[in-house]
């Protein structure tokens, strides 16, 4: 079973325009996300879904400098999008990332696809695993991991407006028709932003990739960790920048 991230991404952004192709250390966000997902072990393939909108026509033209698959599809309609990008790739096992998670931990997603495949190793037991059930990570360490088939159904049967624009939430509205189960660490981390959504964002990540990133070399979420153990202040800099909701 072909085991496939997709990681959605646009230009839009009400609060940060054009974030996902800014330039941090010397790359795009776009190609960090991409790097940080192709480390993962587990991995048989990385794709991005964008839209057919011609103001993403920058993340095509990234995704061929980057030597990435890309789908285009659907502004509003991530789901169908979604679906598309992973016929597309041939994907058995989908993991959804978004674009705006340059601290994105492949360590994290190798662990969680072992839980996953080892569950479904004879028949499958659960249709979705998820760090945001309950979550215990630091927001930007987001991972779903899918079977093709649930992501098939609720294309098909998704009907609200909310449902189609998030990709998971009929998963988790209908836990009468889906497997569901939570990923989740030992220590709760949740409190710690590392998204990218606002100025305040940026500086914090700009700050963290000034003080770790190294080509060629990945730093780790550990390595994060001990920057602000010994930098707390880091941490102040979006600590009060409240979530968008995702519909979930």
């Amino acid at each position: 079973m072909k085991t496939v991230a997709i990681i959605q991404a646009r230009m839009g952004s009400t609060r940060l325009p054009g974030k996902v192709l800014r330039h941090l250390a010397g790359e795009s966000v776009l190609a960090h996300v991409v790097a940080r997902a192709r480390a993962a072990r587990r991995l048989d393939g990385t794709w991005v879904a964008t839209t057919d909108s011609a103001d993403d026509a920058p993340i095509v033209a990234e995704c061929v400098r980057l030597g990435v698959g890309c789908f285009r599809g659907s502004e509003q309609d991530v789901l169908s999008r979604y679906s598309g990008a992973a016929a597309a790739s041939g994907a058995g096992t989908i993991v959804r990332i978004t674009s705006d998670c340059p601290l994105f931990d492949p360590t994290l997603l190798d662990q969680m696809l072992a839980v996953f495949h080892e569950a479904n190793q004879r028949a499958v037991t659960v249709d979705c695993l998820s760090n945001v059930i309950r979550r215990t990570h630091p927001r930007g360490l987001d991972a779903e991991i899918f079977t093709a088939g649930a992501l098939e159904r609720a294309n098909r049967e998704a009907k609200q407006p909310h449902e189609r624009e998030h990709v998971t939430p009929y998963f988790y509205q209908h836990p009468e028709l889906f497997r569901l189960r939570s990923f989740e660490g030992a220590e709760d981390l949740s409190a710690l932003r590392w998204t990218l959504d606002t100025v305040e964002d940026w500086q914090f990540i700009e700050a963290v990739y000034a003080a770790l990133y190294r080509k060629g070399a990945m730093f780790s979420t550990a390595d994060v960790l001990k920057l602000l153990k010994s930098q707390p202040e880091l941490s102040k800099v979006n600590a009060h920048v409240e979530q968008k909701k995702s519909g979930r």
